[in-house]
C-alpha cells in the first residue's frame, strides 16, 4: 500500500524547506536551482510503497533535520537513485552516513543490489560518504555520478 507524509501541515514544510532552505544546500540537492514547488514535486517526494519508493527522515526538537530516500530505477527493482539532505547545523556528526546505512539495508531487503546518484563534484561531504562506501565514481562537466554495490549486511 503506499503511503504519505500523514499530515498537509508537513507538505507545507517541506516546501518551505525547499523553498527558504539554505541556497548551497538547495543547490547542491537539485544540481542548480530548485524546482517550482507543486503539489506533484511534494507527491513525487512523500509517496511511499517501502519498496520501489522508501525514505527515512532524522527529526531533532520536533523539526526535520535530514532526510534519505531511494526511488527504484526498475522493477522488479534492482537498482535505485539515492538522495540525502543535511541540515548544515546537522552535518559532519554522522547522520548521513547513518541514514544511507540505514537505506541500504532497507533496499537490500526489497532486492536492490545497487545505488547511483548524481552531485556536484565538488560537493566534498558526498564525495566522502562516496569513498567510504567504496562506490565507483565518474565525473564529466562538474558533476559525479556514484555507483554502490549493496552487500547484504553492511
Amino acid at each position: 500500500p503506499k503511503d504519505q507524509w500523514k499530515t498537509a501541515h508537513d507538505l507545507d514544510d517541506l516546501g518551505e524547506a525547499i523553498r527558504h532552505g539554505d541556497p548551497q544546500t538547495v543547490r547542491s540537492r537539485f544540481l542548480g536551482a530548485a524546482p517550482p514547488v507543486t503539489p506533484a514535486l511534494l507527491r513525487g517526494l512523500t509517496e511511499l510503497d517501502y519498496v520501489h519508493r522508501f525514505a527515512l527522515v532524522a527529526f531533532a526538537e520536533g523539526r526535520g533535520v535530514a532526510i534519505a530516500r531511494y526511488i527504484a530505477l526498475d522493477d522488479p527493482p534492482t537498482e535505485a537513485e539515492i538522495a540525502i539532505v543535511v541540515d548544515p547545523q546537522w552535518r559532519r556528526v554522522g547522520l548521513a552516513t547513518q541514514l544511507i546505512q540505514r537505506l541500504g539495508r532497507r533496499a537490500v531487503e526489497c532486492g536492490i543490489t545497487s545505488f547511483t546518484a548524481l552531485y556536484w563534484s565538488h560537493n566534498r561531504p558526498v564525495a566522502e560518504l562516496a569513498h567510504d562506501g567504496h562506490a565507483r565514481v565518474s565525473i564529466a562537466d562538474g558533476v559525479a555520478e556514484l555507483r554502490a554495490r549493496l552487500v547484504e549486511g553492511d
